[in-house]
């Protein structure tokens, strides 16, 4: 099968819900994170929400509107600041191979790009957000 690159918000969609369905909410390392903060019930609206994102990321449309940064502090915070670099790692791994099982391209490589560089900002600021043990003398 000739894979095709992205091209427009129906494919974006297939890529989310393919890493969101198929990959992530089955994976045991950072799946449980995923299922615990997103009620089964706004899955759908959810990835609509991150569709928004990737294509606004992708095709530069204003569509998202949301915090992705307040959301993943807030993650960290109510998972006791338990989340690592690991963990960006594997949502990296897991994002690379559905981007590389579905699409070939400029745009699927600007996807895995941008993914890169936005879960390493998101890993930085939240690993500065996270609160610094304190000392005694």
């Amino acid at each position: 099968m000739d894979k095709r690159d992205i091209e427009n918000r129906e494919d974006v969609y297939k890529l989310v819900s393919t890493f969101y369905n198929d990959k992530i909410r089955k994976d045991d390392f950072i799946g449980p994170i995923f299922l615990k903060t997103i009620p089964e019930e706004t899955w759908e609206p959810h990835l609509q929400k991150l569709t928004d994102f990737w294509e606004t990321n992708l095709f530069f449309v204003r569509k998202f509107k949301g915090n992705p940064m307040k959301a993943h502090k807030d993650v960290d915070r109510d998972f006791e600041y338990s989340i690592y670099q690991e963990h960006f790692g594997r949502w990296l791994q897991l994002w690379f191979e559905t981007v590389d099982e579905l699409f070939d391209g400029t745009k699927a490589h600007e996807a895995k790009e941008r993914a890169r560089n936005i879960a390493s900002m998101l890993f930085f600021r939240m690993f500065e957000a996270k609160p610094k043990p304190t000392t005694t003398t």
